[in-house]
């Protein structure tokens, strides 16, 4: 097999191994607090709002450390060693324990009726641990140095010592670069934007499908609705992430008009959320809620703010990937940690306060984030465009 062969085989096998594991994961998240409430009438007691924060609370303080333990590790077998905490995790709703859901929810972060319930999370642990095994068939690039018939065995050891040496040089330099990173000024703008990314993040993948399963006025089909919702979420995040990544490299306005259709499109699908829910649909006990808002409860209205949401977090991810990957082209790995350590700490954050604010107070906290996290946005992608004009490629990203 060429190198492009392997390469090109490499992309598609990591692109079904997670599509197999974040299947699972985020279809596990959607309806964990759903679930995990109609439990709470046995002797099971939990929250699926606090696992989730539990999770993204441990995942943000992991990646700090997670380009120095993939330079040790290798990428291989960290991807799969967190496929194992992610199955893990799903599993645990198979016969859950509040002691082994919680402590499954940190080991992750690192990385109904009863019998529909087992049957659905025994099919979801299986699909994410297909995913899991899949990233054993990634195959290792060709080594370019190949080694002569006179080298002696010493000259290899010595060389597999300089590599170790190496990759430990690599670790400390990528986590002290992470921290220098993150007193930049131009992170410390993006970091308001990546903070309201990770609050929308918890409200899409968390929160929103709860609330619609809390709605009594909904019908028999207000459970069934969750899924709807999800695939709606999906179909928007599809829909931006192709239209936006693909015409990004021949945007001649930059990434604010993406970044402002985003911030409109979440604000749209805020104040139809803010009129079609109650306040108590968060919050609301296994029996749900028969309180009314402003209109009518409508199916229609719940899952067209499904697909705006998703629709609106694909402007807001696509251009942000752009801006980081723009900025620190030539070392982008501690960048990215920084991202996903200040989206995930804030999502945390928001799945731990789901437990106890109202619906239009979530909802006035992330148009907070949102106006002035798209403002921030706005004086980066400025300073980006002025790096341009002094001769980069701008377009080429």
């Amino acid at each position: 097999m060429s190198p492009e062969s392997k390469k090109l085989f490499n992309i598609i096998i990591l692109g079904v191994a997670f599509m197999f594991m974040f299947t699972a994961f985020q279809t596990c998240g959607n309806v964990a607090q759903t679930v995990i409430r109609s439990l709470n009438s046995t002797d099971f007691h939990g929250s699926g709002y606090t696992s989730m924060a539990i999770i993204y609370g441990v995942f943000s303080a992991s990646n700090l450390i997670t380009p120095s333990v993939v330079a040790i590790v290798g990428p291989q077998l960290s991807m799969f060693a967190s496929g194992i905490f992610y199955s893990m995790y799903i599993a645990v709703f198979i016969q859950p324990f509040p002691w082994s859901f919680y402590t499954a929810s940190v080991f992750i972060g690192i990385a109904a009726a009863e019998s529909d319930r087992r049957t659905v999370f025994i099919a979801l642990t299986v699909i994410s641990l297909v995913g899991t095994v899949l990233f054993f068939l990634i195959r290792k690039p060709d080594s370019e140095n190949v080694l002569g018939e006179d080298e002696s065995s010493d000259d290899q050891e010595l060389e597999v010592n300089e590599s170790a040496q190496n990759n430990m040089t690599k670790a400390v330099d990528a986590f002290k670069k992470s921290f220098k990173l993150c007193t930049t000024k131009e992170m410390l703008l993006l970091s308001i934007t990546t903070a309201y990314t990770g609050l929308e993040l918890t409200f899409f993948s968390g929160v929103y499908g709860t609330c619609i399963g809390a709605i009594n006025k909904f019908g028999t089909e207000e459970k069934s609705l969750i899924g709807l919702s999800g695939i709606f979420i999906g179909i928007g995040e599809i829909l931006g992430g192709s239209l936006f990544g693909l015409l990004s490299k021949n945007n001649r306005f930059g990434r604010n008009p993406v970044v402002l259709l985003g911030i409109l499109v979440h604000f749209i699908a805020f104040y139809l959320i803010f009129l079609n829910m109650p306040g108590d649909a968060p919050i609301a006990p296994v029996e749900g809620t028969n309180n009314i808002a402003y209109i009518k409860p409508s199916k229609e209205v719940a899952i067209l703010c499904s697909f705006l949401l998703g629709l609106g977090d694909s402007c807001f991810n696509t251009q942000l990937l752009s801006i980081l990957g723009f900025l620190y082209s030539e070392d982008s790995a501690p960048a990215f940690a920084v991202f996903k350590f200040v989206q995930s700490i804030c999502a945390a954050v928001a799945f731990f306060y789901s437990n106890y604010l109202l619906l239009h107070w979530q909802l006035l906290v992330m148009v907070i984030f949102g106006f002035f996290g798209t403002i921030s946005f706005f004086a980066v992608e400025w300073e980006a465009a002025a790096i341009v004009a002094r001769g980069s490629d701008y377009r080429s990203i």
